[in-house]
């Protein structure tokens, strides 16, 4: 029997795994982080926290997941021709001394079993409508391009030393970076301006860290965004996490299977929903996995949950599905 880490190698490779992934099992994500400790993200159902660029940031009780707060007293960024003067990215002042913990973190994982696995959160799109709003983001690609240009560089220019710092003391396997590119139905700036903004951005940002020893980039967008997958294999992205059903995932893996390889296709809007069953979130993860083969997929719910339990109930169905398909969970 393969470990989680081997088959999830197999599945991208186009192998022979042993089994279907059960959604992020071969992942050991680091927790301990002393940017995170020093702009900690809100609670579950809590208190707004402002974040490192002075972002405004709740997440109440009836949503899967936090977002800014985009009041006119909230909103950071109000003049985006003058950006400089609103915008400023913090500092990463931190020592190996405050690396410390999440470098024994990571040394303790199981490398033959789990990839060390970094979450960065929010990516370059996203942190343009934290600072302005989506729709003053949207607007501002479109009526202000030389200034987004500037304001994703410098965005980059922090995600560099970032990674940097990550890639010096903690030393990751696998980068889980989120960056929402769209909606269910499609995503949010057309694939021309999409290579224009944001993928010069990521190709540095990725680049990076496939120089620096990490092995895989798994982007997170749980939207559309099947007419952006060149632009991620471009990038350097190893697996798409979050893919909706609205992307005809099939149809992308016999296009592009042996580039880039699909990680979700079970959608919160099916799931993740009042009264949901462990039979229900079952069939969605048998239908998924019938449809789409071993190679180059891996089930998995898209993003977090609104409803406590359905995240687990999903991996549970996994594996129920390869103990009944061939023997091993």
């Amino acid at each position: 029997m393969l470990t989680k880490r081997q088959n999830m190698l197999e599945t991208i490779r186009g192998g022979c795994p042993d089994r279907f992934v059960n959604g992020h099992e071969a992942l050991a994500t680091i927790r301990s982080n002393p940017y995170s400790k020093e702009y900690p993200r809100p609670v579950f159902g809590g208190e707004p926290v402002k974040n490192a660029w002075g972002v405004t940031i709740t997440f109440p009780t009836n949503v899967p997941g936090p977002f800014p707060v985009h009041d006119e007293e909230h909103i950071v960024l109000k003049d985006v021709e003058h950006w400089r003067d609103y915008v400023k990215a913090p500092e990463l002042h931190y020592t190996a001394e405050d690396w410390a913990e999440a470098a024994a973190e990571a040394a303790a994982i199981d490398r033959n079993e789990y990839f060390a696995t970094v979450m960065v959160a929010p990516g370059v799109f996203e942190q343009c409508h934290y600072l302005m709003s989506m729709v003053g983001a949207l607007t501002a690609f479109c009526e202000y391009p030389d200034e987004m240009h500037e304001l994703i560089d410098y965005i980059t220019e922090f995600e560099l030393k970032y990674a940097e710092q990550l890639c010096k003391y903690v030393k990751p396997d696998a980068i889980l970076h989120h960056d929402d590119w769209g909606s269910l139905t499609n995503s949010f700036l057309s694939p021309a301006m999409f290579d224009e903004f944001i993928v010069p951005a990521f190709k540095k940002i990725y680049g990076y860290y496939k120089s620096h020893g990490v092995e895989l980039i798994i982007h997170h967008s749980d939207s559309y965004a099947a007419n952006l997958v060149p632009a991620m294999i471009e990038m350097g992205i190893d697996v798409w996490q979050g893919p909706a059903s609205t992307n005809q995932v099939k149809d992308l893996i016999d296009k592009y299977g042996e580039k880039i390889t699909f990680m979700g296709e079970i959608d919160n809007t099916v799931v993740d929903v009042v009264g949901w069953t462990d039979e229900l979130c079952y069939d969605q993860v048998k239908k998924v996995c019938e449809k789409n083969g071993m190679k180059y997929f891996i089930p998995c719910i898209l993003g977090g949950t609104c409803n406590n339990g359905v995240w687990e109930a999903v991996m549970k169905a996994v594996s129920r599905y390869n103990t009944e398909r061939f023997g091993i969970c």
